[in-house]
């Protein structure tokens, strides 16, 4: 590569300093430009279809549908974002989901009959089972993640048909409620708005805001850069205003604050700080990068294999019982292409194929881009083999702009 510059034109930098790159450059700045750049496509993504279904696409109801309908994709991706940062893969989450959801119906019926709080813990034991099951295959015996999955993928479906049969009817309404109930509205209407909904909306906004000061003085303190001062406040500015929207959208709605919306969120903080706050979230990341480079710095690696795949069956169980309570039964075959949901959302949100990048926050829009996509169209009355095409061309554009991004990054 050339050093000889125009000496009629301005250099950027200083004469043999290598070139930084636009990406590098908004990277500096404190923020990263791809997650930005994944957000800003979910905003334009919505904004189009509210322009094209004729507004109907931000509807109250539709809106707190968005999440109902979505939660499993949300879920399953958290799990599946942890597999693909470590570097594999799991192929069989959709087959555990069908699986699971039948042991948690046949605990729940007759001749069992457990209480349904009680069958929701014996899911989540059994899908953290199945997940110590193939974290042993990958981490202690050495096969392939993508080989083991794919063989449960096929072991579990078979077991859900033996269990389940077709279909398991019949479940407590209070399980149902999971997937399809609200929080109760204990605090009253103001000018027709939840307002039970209204101040979990301003709770979530101060506690952003009062983790992003803390997190900006913790840089601080330890003479690490920062963003401008300007550009700080108005990135909480928007995340405010985007969580106060949605906020005053989802009070309108005809139950309020969906219950899988708050699971979803307690799980979306509680892996946000795994990842991001942990040695066992930086091992991860380290395995990810350099897996050779991260036995030599002692990192027990078959040993965080083994929790990555423990933690992605037990998230399958939560992905299991809110399925199972949307659908009202037990149905053999539920979680049909979950797992492909989990990894497109992954990838769309800005997680390396190669691994070492990845966040729990970037598949959580990932998974609301296709959930947006999959109603936006659904109003617009596509054909659903039109949707699942489409689908699959926003999967390859995100790849592709991740490895054309790496590959000019690594001739800069």
């Amino acid at each position: 590569m050339s050093t000889t510059t125009d000496v009629n034109v301005p250099s950027p930098t200083p004469p043999g300093a290598p070139r930084v790159s636009l990406g590098q450059r908004l990277q500096g700045l404190g923020g990263n430009a791809r997650q930005y750049g994944i957000f800003g496509a979910l905003v334009v993504i919505v904004l189009l279809f509210q322009v094209l279904t004729d507004g109907k696409l931000l509807l109250a109801n539709n809106v707190a549908a968005l999440f109902q309908q979505n939660a499993y994709v949300m879920i399953l991706a958290i799990g599946m974002v942890m597999v693909i940062v470590a570097g594999h893969i799991d192929l069989s989450v959709g087959s555990v989901v069908a699986f699971v959801g039948g042991v948690v119906a046949v605990t729940m019926r007759d001749p069992i009959g457990l209480p349904w709080i009680a069958a929701v813990l014996v899911g989540l034991a059994v899908g953290a089972l199945v997940g110590a099951w193939q974290g042993f295959w990958v981490a202690y015996v050495g096969i392939p993640a993508f080989i083991v999955t794919l063989a449960g993928m096929l072991v579990f479906r078979g077991l859900a048909l033996v269990i389940v049969g077709e279909t398991l009817a019949g479940l407590p309404p209070a399980f149902i409620r999971i997937s399809k109930g609200s929080l109760p509205n204990v605090l009253g209407f103001v000018a027709n708005m939840d307002v039970v909904t209204l101040v979990i909306g301003a709770l979530a906004v101060a506690a952003i805001v009062l983790t992003q000061v803390r997190a900006r003085r913790s840089l601080r303190k330890h003479d690490l850069h920062v963003e401008a001062f300007g550009l700080f406040l108005a990135k909480i500015a928007a995340i405010a205003v985007g969580i106060g929207i949605l906020t005053v959208i989802l009070s309108f709605s005809a139950g309020g604050t969906p219950i899988v919306l708050v699971i979803v969120g307690v799980l979306v903080v509680a892996y946000s700080f795994l990842m991001g706050r942990t040695v066992f979230g930086r091992h991860i990341y380290a395995i990810g990068g350099n897996r050779a480079a991260a036995a030599l710095s002692g990192v027990s690696t078959r040993r965080v294999d083994f929790w990555i795949f423990v933690n992605m069956g037990l998230l399958a169980g939560v992905a299991a019982i809110v399925t199972t309570a949307r659908a009202g039964a037990a149905i053999a075959a539920a979680g049909q292409n979950f797992e492909l949901d989990a990894i497109a959302a992954c990838f769309i949100g800005g997680a390396a194929v190669t691994g070492g990048i990845g966040r729990v926050s970037g598949a959580i829009v990932g998974a609301l881009i296709m959930g947006v996509l999959n109603m936006g169209l659904s109003i617009l009355s596509v054909d659903p083999a039109w949707q699942m095409a489409i689908k699959g061309f926003v999967l390859l554009l995100a790849v592709a702009f991740d490895l054309l991004n790496k590959r000019r990054a690594g001739t800069q």
